[in-house]
């Protein structure tokens, strides 16, 4: 498989895109976890259980936020066909796994149940299984994303269709997330709508932009010679 072969390009895509989704529920996940963090004991007797360790889950949103937005930093990494892009979104991804996987033990331990975290940490661990497939040699003859091509655009459409979906992903938060996030009959993933909204509009326009926006190369002004080098020329032929 070349790198130029569709199949090439829509496994390129797909990991952009994979990478993508799971930056965003990092993010989310990170930030989602505030309100439990700061105020434990303001959503029920399940979520009351975790005061003792409000310490560490200040650190677990603190820690997760910062790893979702690594991810981010992957998607641009990634999509530019930067030497270290690959490498880097594999660390990114096991941090993620590590601390996700150490927040749901502590969530069940204290809790019986660590959802929604749960969801971020298999979404993270799908793209890190599709990461590690893509180094097989025949298949990394065709993704081969450290090698730095610009005059591919496949990355620039992957990234711009990433930022389509996840921004459609964002201002659905309350729908596909509302079952994980309900307490007391309140659904806490709409409780700032007008930010999630401003957020996945944003997502939407700058995909839009990516997508259409013209970025082909300026060609070089063509150099018109002066009078004063014609009368020079001239001179020389002479």
């Amino acid at each position: 498989m070349t790198r130029n072969t569709w199949w090439g390009k829509t496994l390129r895509f797909i990991g952009i895109l994979l990478m993508g989704i799971t930056a965003l529920f990092t993010i989310a996940g990170g930030l989602g976890t505030t309100c439990v963090a700061l105020n434990p004991t303001g959503f029920g007797e399940s979520m009351a259980l975790l005061a003792p360790f409000q310490w560490l889950y200040i650190v677990f949103v603190i820690v997760t936020t910062a790893i979702g937005i690594m991810a981010a930093r992957a998607v641009v990494l990634l999509a530019k066909g930067k030497p270290n892009s690959y490498r880097y979104a594999v660390i990114t991804l096991i941090l993620g796994i590590v601390v996700g996987v150490i927040h749901m033990l502590v969530s069940r331990g204290l809790r019986g149940k660590s959802m929604p975290v749960d969801g971020v940490v298999y979404t993270t661990l799908l793209t890190l299984i599709v990461f590690l497939i893509f180094r097989v040699p025949k298949i990394w003859q065709g993704v081969d994303y450290t090698s730095g091509d610009y005059n591919d655009q496949t990355g620039r459409m992957a990234a711009a269709i990433t930022l389509l979906v996840t921004g459609a992903l964002t201002l659905t938060v309350q729908y596909w997330a509302g079952s994980t996030h309900t307490w007391g009959g309140t659904n806490w993933a709409a409780a700032f709508s007008v930010t999630t909204t401003m957020l996945g509009l944003g997502q939407l326009l700058g995909g839009l932009i990516m997508a259409f926006w013209n970025q082909a190369p300026l060609q070089e002004p063509v150099k018109t010679k002066s009078a004063l080098e014609h009368f020079r020329e001239n001179l020389d032929v002479r």
